[in-house]
């Protein structure tokens, strides 16, 4: 009974993540999975955990995963911080690096996740209007915060912002955090990686859940500065020692690995998303430029619920955001397999007949 919650839960509007419906032959673009499962490294190498040894707990530090995803990148395993997904770790590192007397910074149309964390933390927030073409404009944030966070490429628009752009923001943005939300940046967007040793207060988190198909496995990491890191690691020691499993570690070091798995499929995602983003157009779709494995569109005289309910009707399933209010009239569809686009594309032939 809710008389027995704590004040900060009646204070709280849950994140909702997209629906997984359990409907049998059902085109499931709403969630922006990867429509190709993981390398066959991936599998051999949980079938080989699957032992006695389940009976132990894992590493809690899970310094060998730790040490491939460093030496993928170029970094030192102390720049390394891996979570139970990526939302874990961003969940940590709202508490740990981002709660401060100034004001969070972030857009208006971004991962609805953060003003989540900011009401689960107490975190004053202050949420700063993309443009007219729905981009982040860097000088809106040369302003007194206590951090900074937004994805990149945005979501749920799919907008890339450059990494010269993102250079500028550090450089004038030097005495709090700046998140780098990178969970999409395999599918055609400039890493900041590049720029940690270079910048102590930029902190970039990625996931195992989109590029290299384990969203199954629930995997993410944050690579930054060594101090930035043992904030995080702070944070986790005090909330669950152990949050990677045995067959997540043996997974995601499997997969990131397997670097020729890796860039085929995210080149086969690209390529499709580019024949969508052309399909949609010629149908009178507007369609965002996108560096994700998702596009977002609007038709120019069809509303986005309308055209949501339809599809679902034809059993295809997309994402449709009613707020905010700028957002309510745009779809924002993952892309499959081009098996899948053909049949996203001639239900939508078919409903704008």
């Amino acid at each position: 009974m809710s008389k027995y919650w704590s004040e900060v839960v009646h204070q709280l509007t849950p994140y909702v993540p997209g629906e997984q419906p359990k409907i049998q032959n059902l085109v499931k673009l709403n969630t922006n999975e990867n429509p190709y499962g993981p390398s066959e490294h991936v599998i051999c190498a949980l079938q080989a955990e699957a032992t006695e040894s389940l009976r132990l707990y894992p590493d809690p530090n899970s310094d060998k995963l730790k040490a491939v995803i460093a030496e993928n990148y170029g970094l030192q395993a102390n720049q390394v911080f891996v979570g139970n997904g990526s939302d874990e770790v961003l969940a940590h590192i709202f508490q740990a690096l981002l709660k401060h007397s100034r004001p969070l910074l972030f857009p208006d149309v971004t991962y609805s996740f953060y003003p989540v964390y900011c009401g689960l933390y107490d975190i004053e927030f202050e949420m700063l209007l993309l443009n007219a073409r729905f981009e982040i404009d860097v000088k809106d944030y040369d302003r007194p915060n206590g951090g900074i966070i937004f994805p990149n490429p945005n979501a749920p628009t799919g907008v890339p912002l450059a990494l010269v752009e993102i250079e500028k923001l550090l450089k004038t943005n030097t005495e709090s955090v700046v998140v780098i939300d990178e969970a999409y940046v395999d599918f055609g967007t400039e890493s900041a990686v590049k720029l940690i040793n270079t910048y102590s207060n930029l902190l970039v988190t990625q996931t195992f859940s989109k590029a290299r198909s384990l969203a199954g496995l629930r995997v993410g990491y944050a690579l930054g500065h060594k101090d930035l890191i043992e904030a995080l690691v702070r944070v986790k020691d005090s909330f669950n020692s152990y949050p990677i499993d045995r067959f997540a570690e043996a997974g995601a070091i499997a997969a990131m690995q397997d670097k020729a798995y890796f860039e085929e499929m995210r080149h086969k995602v690209m390529a499709s998303r580019d024949a969508l983003i052309l399909a949609l157009m010629a149908m009178g779709f507007e369609v965002l430029p996108s560096g994700a494995n998702f596009i977002f569109a609007k038709h120019r005289t069809r509303d986005g619920a309308e055209l949501t309910e339809k599809l679902r009707e034809k059993s295809i399933i997309i994402r449709h955001f009613k707020k905010p209010a700028r957002i309510a009239s745009h779809l924002r569809i993952t892309v499959g397999t081009d098996a899948q686009s053909k049949q996203l594309i001639d239900a939508l032939a078919l409903i704008l007949k």
